[in-house]
């Protein structure tokens, strides 16, 4: 008989992978390394510029494995970041991208867009969006404006 617990744990292993899998599909990458690496910065860069309550929206919505990655290091204090231009977004994901990272950080947070449109709820998405600057809403999926 197998541990419901282990259970939870495997099946968390297994939404994880597949998301890196689906990551490294839109990354044109099959290295789950580069992936990670990709979903990670992003997100950080993400989480640090919203308010404290739509940080806990969205990581409410990410698998088990994906949220501790999301959480890795947050700090209440000084958040959001006011900075709100799209350079210091992307130099924010270039920071956490591993050198000589094979994609640049635009083609990545496009890619991390992507990755959340597919598999999050479009509704509680939106809403995250809507917090955003112009110009970041356009990096995502032409099917997130409206």
């Amino acid at each position: 008989m197998s541990d419901p617990h282990l259970a939870v744990l495997d099946h968390a292993v297994q939404q994880t992978n597949l998301w890196l899998k689906n990551l490294g599909g839109l990354l044109h990458d099959d290295e789950r390394h580069h992936a990670y690496s990709a979903l990670r910065a992003v997100l950080h860069a993400l989480r640090d510029r919203l308010p404290p309550e739509s940080v806990v929206q969205l990581g409410a919505q990410f698998p088990l494995i994906v949220r501790g990655i999301y959480y890795e290091g947050w700090h209440l204090a000084g958040k959001p970041q006011r900075d709100r231009d799209v350079q210091s977004f992307l130099d924010h994901v270039a920071r956490e991208l591993p050198p000589n990272f094979p994609r640049d950080a635009l083609g990545t947070t496009k890619a991390v867009f992507g990755l959340l449109w597919r598999e999050l709820d479009p509704g509680e998405t939106t809403k995250i969006i809507d917090l955003l600057p112009v110009p970041l809403k356009a990096w995502w999926p032409s099917a997130a404006a409206r």
